[in-house]
Protein backbone atom coordinates (compact mmCIF):
# COMPACT_ATOMS: atom_id res chain seq x y z
CA UNK A 1 0.00 0.00 0.00
CA UNK A 2 1.40 3.44 -0.92
CA UNK A 3 1.83 6.08 1.75
CA UNK A 4 -0.80 8.22 0.01
CA UNK A 5 -3.39 5.45 0.21
CA UNK A 6 -2.37 4.71 3.80
CA UNK A 7 -2.87 8.34 4.74
CA UNK A 8 -6.28 8.47 3.08
CA UNK A 9 -7.33 5.24 4.79
CA UNK A 10 -6.22 6.54 8.18
CA UNK A 11 -8.10 9.81 7.68
CA UNK A 12 -11.24 7.89 6.72
CA UNK A 13 -11.01 5.72 9.81
CA UNK A 14 -10.48 8.68 12.10
CA UNK A 15 -13.37 10.59 10.53
CA UNK A 16 -15.63 7.59 11.02
CA UNK A 17 -14.61 7.32 14.65
CA UNK A 18 -15.28 11.00 15.21
CA UNK A 19 -18.76 10.71 13.67
CA UNK A 20 -19.49 7.68 15.83
CA UNK A 21 -18.51 9.59 18.95
CA UNK A 22 -20.62 12.56 17.89
CA UNK A 23 -23.62 10.27 17.60
CA UNK A 24 -23.25 8.99 21.17
CA UNK A 25 -25.28 10.61 23.91
CA UNK A 26 -23.16 12.78 26.19
CA UNK A 27 -23.51 12.57 29.99
CA UNK A 28 -24.81 15.69 31.72
CA UNK A 29 -22.35 17.19 34.23
CA UNK A 30 -23.35 19.69 36.90
CA UNK A 31 -21.50 21.39 39.75
CA UNK A 32 -23.62 21.15 42.88
CA UNK A 33 -23.15 23.10 46.13
CA UNK A 34 -25.39 22.36 49.12
CA UNK A 35 -25.71 23.84 52.60
CA UNK A 36 -27.92 22.68 55.44
CA UNK A 37 -28.72 23.67 59.00
CA UNK A 38 -30.94 21.47 61.16
CA UNK A 39 -32.69 19.90 58.19
CA UNK A 40 -34.90 17.29 59.85
CA UNK A 41 -34.40 13.66 59.03
CA UNK A 42 -37.23 12.52 56.75
CA UNK A 43 -40.07 11.13 58.85
CA UNK A 44 -43.03 11.94 56.68
CA UNK A 45 -42.90 15.73 57.14
CA UNK A 46 -45.20 17.49 54.68
CA UNK A 47 -43.98 20.05 52.13
CA UNK A 48 -45.14 22.33 49.33
CA UNK A 49 -43.05 23.47 46.35
CA UNK A 50 -43.28 27.14 45.41
CA UNK A 51 -41.58 29.35 42.83
CA UNK A 52 -39.02 31.85 44.10
CA UNK A 53 -40.10 34.04 41.18
CA UNK A 54 -43.79 34.90 41.63
CA UNK A 55 -44.15 35.18 37.85
CA UNK A 56 -43.53 31.43 37.55
CA UNK A 57 -45.99 30.39 40.24
CA UNK A 58 -48.99 28.56 38.79
CA UNK A 59 -47.35 28.09 35.39
CA UNK A 60 -47.70 24.77 33.64
CA UNK A 61 -43.98 24.50 32.94
CA UNK A 62 -43.08 25.35 36.55
CA UNK A 63 -45.63 22.80 37.75
CA UNK A 64 -43.90 20.12 35.71
CA UNK A 65 -40.52 20.85 37.31
CA UNK A 66 -42.09 21.22 40.78
CA UNK A 67 -43.52 17.71 40.41
CA UNK A 68 -40.02 16.42 39.72
CA UNK A 69 -38.71 18.04 42.90
CA UNK A 70 -41.69 16.69 44.85
CA UNK A 71 -41.00 13.22 43.49
CA UNK A 72 -37.39 13.36 44.68
CA UNK A 73 -38.36 14.58 48.16
CA UNK A 74 -41.00 11.86 48.39
CA UNK A 75 -38.40 9.28 47.45
CA UNK A 76 -36.29 10.44 50.41
CA UNK A 77 -39.17 10.11 52.89
CA UNK A 78 -40.98 13.46 52.89
CA UNK A 79 -44.55 13.82 51.59
CA UNK A 80 -46.53 16.44 49.68
CA UNK A 81 -48.96 18.36 51.86
CA UNK A 82 -52.61 17.47 51.31
CA UNK A 83 -55.08 20.10 50.13
CA UNK A 84 -55.86 22.44 53.00
CA UNK A 85 -53.07 21.05 55.15
CA UNK A 86 -50.47 23.38 56.58
CA UNK A 87 -47.11 22.13 55.34
CA UNK A 88 -44.17 21.54 57.65
CA UNK A 89 -41.65 22.63 55.00
CA UNK A 90 -41.70 25.29 52.27
CA UNK A 91 -39.56 24.39 49.24
CA UNK A 92 -38.73 27.29 46.92
CA UNK A 93 -37.25 26.70 43.50
CA UNK A 94 -35.81 28.90 40.77
CA UNK A 95 -34.14 27.97 37.47
CA UNK A 96 -32.92 29.54 34.26
CA UNK A 97 -30.38 29.61 31.44
CA UNK A 98 -28.32 32.54 30.17
CA UNK A 99 -28.09 33.86 26.61
CA UNK A 100 -24.88 31.94 25.97
CA UNK A 101 -21.41 32.95 24.92
CA UNK A 102 -19.42 32.12 21.82
CA UNK A 103 -16.48 29.75 22.09
CA UNK A 104 -13.95 29.62 19.26
CA UNK A 105 -11.71 26.63 18.59
CA UNK A 106 -9.10 26.10 15.91
CA UNK A 107 -7.09 23.21 14.57
CA UNK A 108 -4.13 23.49 12.18
CA UNK A 109 -4.17 22.30 8.62
CA UNK A 110 -7.81 22.33 7.45
CA UNK A 111 -8.85 19.95 10.23
CA UNK A 112 -6.39 17.29 9.05
CA UNK A 113 -5.49 15.17 12.13
CA UNK A 114 -2.14 14.30 10.55
CA UNK A 115 -1.00 17.92 10.73
CA UNK A 116 1.27 18.25 13.74
CA UNK A 117 1.63 21.98 13.27
CA UNK A 118 2.27 24.48 10.55
CA UNK A 119 5.08 26.36 8.84
CA UNK A 120 7.82 24.02 9.87
CA UNK A 121 6.25 22.68 13.08
CA UNK A 122 5.23 19.06 13.70
CA UNK A 123 5.57 16.63 10.78
CA UNK A 124 6.13 19.28 8.12
CA UNK A 125 9.52 20.86 7.48
CA UNK A 126 10.30 23.73 5.11
CA UNK A 127 12.47 22.98 2.09
CA UNK A 128 14.93 25.87 1.78
CA UNK A 129 16.60 26.51 -1.56
CA UNK A 130 19.20 29.08 -2.55
CA UNK A 131 18.64 31.17 -5.64
CA UNK A 132 20.76 33.59 -7.59
CA UNK A 133 22.83 35.91 -5.52
CA UNK A 134 22.65 33.54 -2.58
CA UNK A 135 19.07 34.52 -1.70
CA UNK A 136 17.33 31.80 0.29
CA UNK A 137 13.62 31.10 0.11
CA UNK A 138 11.09 28.41 0.98
CA UNK A 139 10.41 26.10 -1.94
CA UNK A 140 7.81 23.95 -0.21
CA UNK A 141 7.11 21.81 2.85
CA UNK A 142 8.19 18.25 3.30
CA UNK A 143 5.31 15.83 3.93
CA UNK A 144 6.53 12.42 5.20
CA UNK A 145 3.24 10.79 4.25
CA UNK A 146 3.56 11.55 0.51
CA UNK A 147 6.08 9.97 -1.75
CA UNK A 148 8.84 12.46 -2.47
CA UNK A 149 8.05 14.36 0.68
CA UNK A 150 6.03 17.22 -0.82
CA UNK A 151 2.38 17.96 -0.23
CA UNK A 152 -0.12 20.77 0.19
CA UNK A 153 0.84 21.60 3.76
CA UNK A 154 0.06 25.29 3.68
CA UNK A 155 -0.48 25.59 7.43
CA UNK A 156 -3.80 27.45 7.59
CA UNK A 157 -6.03 26.95 10.63
CA UNK A 158 -9.50 25.41 10.55
CA UNK A 159 -11.51 27.72 12.85
CA UNK A 160 -14.99 26.93 14.14
CA UNK A 161 -17.21 28.34 16.86
CA UNK A 162 -20.19 27.27 18.91
CA UNK A 163 -22.36 28.70 21.69
CA UNK A 164 -22.05 27.58 25.31
CA UNK A 165 -25.00 28.11 27.67
CA UNK A 166 -24.83 28.22 31.47
CA UNK A 167 -27.89 27.00 33.34
CA UNK A 168 -28.71 26.90 37.01
CA UNK A 169 -31.17 25.57 39.58
CA UNK A 170 -31.60 27.08 43.06
CA UNK A 171 -33.45 25.25 45.82
CA UNK A 172 -34.31 26.43 49.32
CA UNK A 173 -36.12 24.59 52.12
CA UNK A 174 -37.55 26.62 55.00
CA UNK A 175 -39.39 25.59 58.15
CA UNK A 176 -42.96 26.78 57.69
CA UNK A 177 -43.53 27.49 61.37
CA UNK A 178 -40.88 30.19 61.75
CA UNK A 179 -39.42 30.64 58.24
CA UNK A 180 -35.94 29.53 59.29
CA UNK A 181 -33.68 28.34 56.48
CA UNK A 182 -32.88 24.61 56.64
CA UNK A 183 -31.32 23.90 53.25
CA UNK A 184 -29.82 25.76 50.30
CA UNK A 185 -28.67 24.14 47.08
CA UNK A 186 -27.33 25.38 43.76
CA UNK A 187 -26.67 23.29 40.66
CA UNK A 188 -24.94 24.77 37.61
CA UNK A 189 -24.06 23.28 34.24
CA UNK A 190 -22.73 24.26 30.84
CA UNK A 191 -24.07 22.85 27.61
CA UNK A 192 -24.53 23.59 23.93
CA UNK A 193 -28.30 23.30 24.42
CA UNK A 194 -30.52 25.97 26.02
CA UNK A 195 -33.70 23.88 26.12
CA UNK A 196 -34.99 24.08 29.71
CA UNK A 197 -37.23 21.06 29.20
CA UNK A 198 -34.07 19.01 28.75
CA UNK A 199 -31.80 20.85 31.18
CA UNK A 200 -33.98 21.33 34.28
CA UNK A 201 -34.76 17.61 34.79
CA UNK A 202 -31.02 16.91 34.71
CA UNK A 203 -30.33 19.71 37.19
CA UNK A 204 -33.02 18.36 39.51
CA UNK A 205 -31.51 14.86 39.34
CA UNK A 206 -28.05 16.28 40.03
CA UNK A 207 -29.37 18.30 42.99
CA UNK A 208 -30.89 15.22 44.62
CA UNK A 209 -28.02 12.83 43.94
CA UNK A 210 -26.73 12.03 47.43
CA UNK A 211 -29.19 14.54 48.96
CA UNK A 212 -28.75 16.45 51.22
CA UNK A 213 -24.99 16.00 50.84
CA UNK A 214 -22.27 17.43 53.07
CA UNK A 215 -22.90 21.03 54.04
CA UNK A 216 -20.56 23.43 52.26
CA UNK A 217 -19.24 20.82 49.84
CA UNK A 218 -19.17 21.45 46.10
CA UNK A 219 -19.28 18.30 43.98
CA UNK A 220 -19.39 17.40 40.29
CA UNK A 221 -22.41 15.22 39.55
CA UNK A 222 -22.67 13.22 36.31
CA UNK A 223 -26.14 12.32 35.08
CA UNK A 224 -26.17 9.43 32.62
CA UNK A 225 -28.02 10.04 29.34
CA UNK A 226 -31.38 8.29 28.91
CA UNK A 227 -31.21 4.86 27.38
CA UNK A 228 -32.51 4.56 23.86
CA UNK A 229 -35.27 2.03 23.42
Amino acid sequence: MSMTNFRRLALTAMTGAALALAGCATPFKADVARFQSQLPAPQGQSFVVEASNPALQGGIEFGQYANMVAGELTRYGYRPAANGERADLIVRMDYGVDKGRERVVSSPGFGDPWYGGYYGRGFYRPVIVTGRGGRRYVYGYRDPFLWGGFGPSWGYNDVSSYTVYTSGLNLQINRAADGSRLFEGHAEAQSRDNNLQTIVPNLVEAMFTGFPGNSGERVRITVAPPEKG
